[in-house]
């Protein structure tokens, strides 16, 4: 089952935020950092049923490894002030391809 980085920030004031480093645009939110990651799981499947590239193609390119993440400067921007952690996806969200 692969995994997606997810990064997670909190504002004060606010509630818990998930982005993907490689699924852009794809975030949500929970309360507490539990209920992030639960929503982090659900929004994957979810945000999977309709995903298109850029190139035409159906379904999420294949998850960047933590050591490729540490090479983009924009995950190490976004990742300054974040808990980084992985979320795995329930490949059969993705049988269609």
């Amino acid at each position: 089952m692969p995994h997606y980085i997810a990064l997670i920030h909190k504002d004060a004031d606010s509630c818990y935020g998930v982005s993907f480093p490689d699924i852009p645009g794809v975030t949500t939110a929970g309360d507490t950092i539990d209920e992030a990651m639960r929503q982090a799981a659900d929004v994957l499947v979810f945000a999977a049923e309709d995903w298109t590239n850029s190139d035409g193609s159906s379904g999420f390119k294949p998850p960047r490894t933590i050591d490729q993440l540490r090479n983009d400067p924009e995950f190490i921007e976004d990742s300054r002030d974040a808990v980084v952690a992985a979320v795995p996806f329930r490949a059969e969200a993705q049988a269609a391809e």
